[in-house]
């Protein structure tokens, strides 16, 4: 029986490879989008084809290599090489521009530019997608469910929940003060380097978390689909319920998501390129991190003290109503304290779910089980959520004073609008559906927490 407890050395671990595989996902999630929108000149529908196809190569890369990595009995090797060649693939986007583009396929025509330069940007993304959700999707998010248990997941997805809102907050701050003062290729190339250098400090300092022998039983190709068998579903059903829930509970979220900081600057008015970082401003923000961290930790530790049955319907209307509130937010004000509730509840959602994914997989196929997750909690997510915000947006765009924006190469494109927040928050609602006959299935098998 594993050890309930978590080494000092193993928290180390934890929160490098989590927070900084966040930090990159986060500028993934924002900054690749801002970046596709304001410097190469993309549209909202450009950054919805690129979430899909992204998303698509993650499930892919996770299938693959959470495979591999499950018949070669290793994470180690996975988890650290594919840091450190994630970081080089993050330094190319500093060399993609409408500029270079042109003189690299000889192009003098501006529409095909635009073109080209699009499709580079989101094949680059998939490019770097797929070593990223190699190292983190597959290998980190294995690791991390071989090396705890049940009695201490509230705990360790407390920590890792704390992660995505962080380092949006990070990165909101610093990526965006480093694109206003240095432009975005100096900040792609110093991400790349952190995350390629954090990849390097868990060449010393990870210890794998499986014995290096390999399974030659069974064939790989046959083991990719193992997921998808009536038995095996049957077989897994809290599983999958709790797969269901986390898929509608991203899904919702991608509404806003790929668009939030594009609302905020060009809806909301906010200025990322003249941010006023005082000593006291930093002060304030580092007094309210650790505050978060430590309510987090809270969180998780009492999710694992009195289950997660107490806190999911809670964190389900915490959520909804936090979305409702937003999309009526008319200053940055009162929008930053409706934000703070979706917060809040996206965060309790992500230790609750995210641990019962963990729960319920079965030991002995964790990494081959990463795909089956990355399905739902990727890949359906960024292929709904998306597009149906966009279509939010471009129903209700025209409706608001503010829904056009003229950007920097004089093309008028749809700015995202109050809607995809109650839109997102209608859509929440289903999370309740599976959640309920998880809770009834686990309650008859008397599974603990549930």
């Amino acid at each position: 029986m594993k050890d309930a407890r978590i080494s000092g050395r193993t928290w180390f671990n934890i929160i490098v490879f989590g927070f900084m595989g966040q930090v990159a996902w986060a500028v993934e999630n924002i900054y690749f989008n801002t970046f596709l929108f304001n410097y190469i000149g993309g549209t909202t529908k450009d950054i919805s084809t690129m979430v899909a196809l992204t998303a698509a190569t993650a499930v892919i890369a996770t299938f693959l290599m959470g495979n591999l990595s499950d018949r070669l009995d290793r994470r180690k090797v996975f988890l650290s090489l594919g840091y450190i060649l994630w970081g080089f693939s993050v330094m190319v986007f500093a060399f993609i521009s409408r500029d270079n583009v042109a003189k690299l396929f000889g192009l003098a025509d501006e529409v095909k530019i635009l073109a080209a330069s699009v499709s580079v940007v989101i094949i680059m993304d998939c490019v770097m997608t797929f070593i990223g959700s190699t190292s983190n999707d597959a290998a980190f998010n294995a690791w991390i469910t071989d090396i705890t248990v049940p009695e201490n997941r509230g705990k360790a997805e407390g920590i890792l929940a704390s992660f995505p809102i962080l380092a949006t907050l990070l990165v909101t701050v610093a990526f965006g003060a480093g694109v206003a003062a240095a432009g975005y290729p100096a900040c792609f190339l110093g991400l790349g380097i952190g995350v390629s250098l954090c990849g390097l400090i868990g060449a010393f300092t990870l210890k794998d978390s499986r014995e290096g022998k390999p399974r030659r039983q069974g064939r790989y190709i046959t083991d990719l689909i193992y997921g998808f068998r009536p038995s095996v579903i049957k077989e897994n059903a809290l599983l999958y319920l709790a797969l269901l829930a986390v898929s509608f509970f991203n899904i919702a979220v991608q509404f806003f998501l790929p668009y939030l900081f594009i609302y905020l600057q060009h809806y909301m008015g906010f200025d990322f390129e003249n941010l006023n970082i005082t000593p006291k401003v930093i002060g304030i923000a580092v007094v309210a991190i650790v505050l978060f961290i430590a309510v987090v930790y809270c969180l998780g530790l009492m999710v694992d003290k009195f289950g997660k049955d107490k806190f999911i319907y809670p964190s389900i209307a915490l959520f909804i109503i936090g979305l409702i509130a937003t999309s009526q937010a008319k200053k940055l004000g009162a929008f930053a304290a409706t934000v703070v509730m979706v917060f809040a509840g996206n965060g309790l959602l992500m230790i609750i779910l995210n641990a019962s994914v963990r729960d319920f997989t079965p030991e002995d196929k964790t990494g081959l089980f990463q795909g089956v997750r990355m399905i739902f909690m990727v890949l359906l997510p960024m292929v709904i959520g998306p597009p149906l915000g966009n279509a939010v947006i471009e129903r209700f765009a025209p409706l608001h004073q503010l829904g056009t924006y003229y950007n920097d190469f004089g093309e008028a494109v749809y700015v995202p609008v109050p809607e995809i927040f109650l839109a997102a928050a209608i859509f929440s609602v289903l999370i309740v559906i599976p959640i309920f006959f998880l809770r009834k299935k686990a309650k008859a098998q008397n599974k603990k927490g549930y």
